[in-house]
């Protein structure tokens, strides 16, 4: 009998990101800032966007179909806007709209990410390669992680296979982010320790390191993340409207 392999499955690993996202967005609807348990919860959170990325190369990497992939991003990404604006406002319409930046949902931005990998992965000419990402991450602002998630994505496409520069890469960006994230925090009036839980995004790292490189699941379980992000979105922000009342 084959033993089983040591470490996490793709499945198992998204199970924990998905864990770790419901935990965020009930600390975003319920849980104050800037207390000492939304801050530790959010902390959790910030290991859900970088996970998703990372599974968006591998994912780039064994699909039988990249137009497949990417209209099922697509309809996911449109599917899931109301329930997002629902959550983000209260309110059922497709855009969010107001002073809010991020207006449109990740998985819009993940579909960014997974052009942002087909653009590196096919255009040969380097210009043109990086016009097409600077083009795709302008589109990004809107979205939530904007061009954060886009670079995350690259950045374990362009070293897979190769875990430590993956490693490496990822935490540059990481760091880079928070630091981007404080500033304009900052220069806004918030404290400078206002920012500091998006550190969390780190412990995705030794969530990935346990990956075993084996799927799991069965047939049925990348459409896990799909239908949960828009399902959940949906409760909490109906919760949130009944406890308004």
């Amino acid at each position: 009998m084959e033993q089983p392999a040591r470490g996490l499955t793709a499945n198992a690993v998204k199970w924990i990101a998905i864990a770790a996202m419901l935990i965020d967005h009930i600390a975003w609807g319920f849980v104050p800032t800037y207390s000492a348990l939304g801050q530790l919860m959010h902390i959790v959170g910030r290991i859900t966007a970088p996970t998703m990325c990372f599974f968006l190369a591998e994912g780039y990497a064994h699909t039988h179909s990249f137009r497949k992939y990417a209209f099922r991003l697509d309809a996911f990404a449109l599917i899931s806007q109301v329930p997002f604006t629902l959550f983000e406002t209260g309110k059922l319409q497709f855009i969010v709209g107001g002073n809010s930046s991020e207006t449109l949902n990740v998985i819009y931005t993940l579909f960014l990410s997974l052009l942002a990998i087909r653009a590196c992965d096919r255009i040969n000419s380097r210009k043109l390669r990086f016009l097409a990402v600077f083009g795709l991450c302008l589109l990004s602002l809107p979205g939530d992680w904007m061009f954060f998630d886009i670079l995350f994505a690259l950045s374990f496409w362009q070293n897979r296979g190769e875990l430590s520069r993956q490693i490496q890469s990822f935490s540059i960006l990481a760091v880079s982010m928070v630091l981007a994230e404080t500033f304009l925090s900052v220069s806004e009036g918030y404290p400078i320790y206002s920012q500091l839980f998006q550190f969390g995004v780190l412990l995705c790292l030794p969530v990935l390191i346990l990956y075993n490189g084996r799927r799991g699941g069965g047939r049925t379980s990348k459409w896990t993340f799909y239908i949960f992000y828009p399902a959940h979105l949906l409760a909490l922000g109906l919760l949130k409207i009944y406890l308004a009342v």
